[in-house]
């Protein structure tokens, strides 16, 4: 991997998380493409990385991020000085890394060897929206399935309210509550009545193991003090847990329909991922299940995915019987505002 190569995707990085409302994060992924790296381990490993190392390949900057931000949860001495709510100097902020990366290679290293998983919590705002208007279309109990569930957090959306200016949507004694900016006609006010759920990750996390809980927190981003506290509040409400396994292969034995319920089938920033083969296959297998459904047994495919757009995410809604498309907006990645055209 050439110098050019890693200050790029630092540099990308940088850009990304600024945009993505964290300071913090943009100057950290700054030193790191600009800064000479100390002689070690990390830099060595870094620097002969093969392949995609930026954000649509193995995100070596958020593997490195989140490794320094799950020592500062733990309690980091050095980090603690220079990491949120402190502001510190490039300088200052650098040194410490440098110091860091060296003192504690053997933990940044191994905490490496895996991809970034997340389990944004708002946006599960799509979910509890789309579950009021599927409550509303149809009337049914509904089971659901999540595609790329990771920890399993936004399995219970069901569980979560939702503030839009005035309104507020999810059950009184709710689990947290989600404030995203709204922008567009309010959500129906039926509750959606959840009456299964499950779902699948290759690598799922469980959420009662603290070193899993710690990872779902280490990809936070610490100038963003709000997610972390919406993930804690979703780690300590999670229940159901999620199974290991390809999403389609898995999907293929939860098609059947029952009868008096709706199948809703949901991802949020994870079917862009899966391999086009894949997707192929996934897309081709629900369109099946779908030309198979009835009024009795009708069947939804939600997604809030990246379309490549350069405004967030299409969320888009496919419904059955009847094959019906609903463009429904556009969201933030990280949930921070929707713009909703739904019904």
């Amino acid at each position: 991997m050439t110098p050019a190569a890693i200050r790029a995707a630092f540099l990308h990085q940088s850009k990304a998380c600024a945009s993505l409302g964290s300071p913090f994060m943009g100057q950290l992924m700054a030193l790191c493409a600009t800064q000479d790296w100390p002689d070690g381990i990390i830099k060595d490993r870094i620097f002969a990385w093969q392949g995609d190392i930026g954000p649509r390949g193995q995100s070596v900057p958020l593997r490195l991020a989140g490794a320094l931000h799950a020592l500062h949860l733990q309690g980091h001495a050095v980090l603690a000085g220079v990491y949120p709510p402190h502001q510190p100097s490039d300088a200052a902020l650098w040194e410490a890394v440098c110091e860091t990366l060296v003192a504690d290679e053997g933990y940044i290293n191994t905490w490496m060897n895996s991809a970034p998983q997340t389990n944004e919590v708002r946006r599960a705002a799509t979910l509890i929206a789309v579950g009021h208007l599927l409550a509303d279309r149809f009337g049914l109990p509904m089971r659901t399935s999540e595609l790329g569930a990771s920890g399993g957090l936004n399995l219970h959306w069901d569980a979560y309210g939702l503030q839009l200016q005035d309104a507020r949507f999810g059950p009184s004694e709710a689990a947290l509550v989600l404030h995203p900016e709204w922008a567009g006609p309010l959500p129906p006010t039926r509750q959606p009545d959840v009456v299964s759920r499950a779902g699948v990750d290759l690598n799922p996390l469980d959420p009662a193991n603290a070193d899993h809980a710690l990872r779902l927190q280490a990809y936070l981003w610490p100038d963003q003090p709000e997610r972390l506290s919406l993930t804690q509040a979703a780690i300590k409400a999670a229940k159901t847990p999620v199974a290991q396994g390809d999403a389609v292969d898995w999907l293929k034995t939860r098609l059947d329909h029952q009868k008096g319920q709706l199948h809703l089938i949901y991802s949020t920033v994870a079917w862009q991922y899966f391999p086009d083969d894949k997707k192929a296959e996934g897309a081709a297998m629900i369109a099946s299940a779908g030309a198979r459904a009835t009024a009795a047994t009708p069947l939804a495919w939600f997604g809030m995915e990246n379309d490549g757009g350069e405004h967030g995410a299409a969320l888009t809604l496919r419904l059955w019987p009847g094959d019906l498309t609903l463009d429904l907006g556009r969201a933030d990645f990280h949930g921070r505002w929707i713009e909703w055209t739904g019904p």
